[in-house]
């Protein structure tokens, strides 16, 4: 079931998660839900607090060429355990603040730990747009936006068109 995804800003956006500490049948539910909202936005990464839920859990599929097979991930408590001096700047957006794009430097390779949806332990090194995503969505875990990484002018501007859209918005569903 697809679910609908919060715009900035928003307060749920800006929260803390609580760890997945009982992998449930709603959970894994929910995790599916994410997939499936993920794709249809369509994005490469969505985080359970874009979908008002303050749950420690991210799905993500970097795969962009349409020859390649995807290969979605869901990930219960993700955390980076290790990452890279080398650093890469990649131009980022997000489902929560969409139409706006910066860059933003990043570690260019990490080391990520979490559960998978049958409760087993994973653990893999990711680079290139796969290290940014995953950064990216466990930053939203712990209230934290793409924006956040930019100089305050630039987040500002962005923050004010997202306030804009989502009057707008609200003016078109009345």
């Amino acid at each position: 079931m697809k679910r609908p995804i919060i715009l900035h800003p928003d307060p749920r956006l800006k929260k803390l998660s609580e760890a997945v500490v009982d992998l449930s049948d709603d959970m894994r539910r929910l995790a599916d839900d994410m997939l499936e909202t993920m794709y249809a936005a369509p994005g490469i990464g969505l985080a359970a607090p874009q979908v008002g839920l303050l749950h420690r859990l991210i799905v993500l599929d970097c795969v962009k060429k349409d020859d390649e097979k995807s290969r979605p991930l869901i990930m219960f408590n993700p955390e980076i355990v290790a990452s890279s001096d080398e650093i890469n700047v990649y131009e980022e957006g997000c489902l929560s603040i969409p139409e706006q794009f910066a860059d933003v430097t990043r570690p260019a390779q990490v080391q990520v730990r979490w559960m998978d949806r049958d409760g087993n332990e994973q653990s893999e090194g990711m680079d290139g747009l796969w290290a940014t995503c995953v950064q990216h969505e466990i930053d939203h875990l712990d209230g934290k936006l793409f924006i956040d990484y930019l100089k305050p002018l630039k987040r500002q501007m962005i923050t004010r068109k997202m306030v804009k859209m989502k009057r707008e918005i609200a003016r078109e569903s009345s």
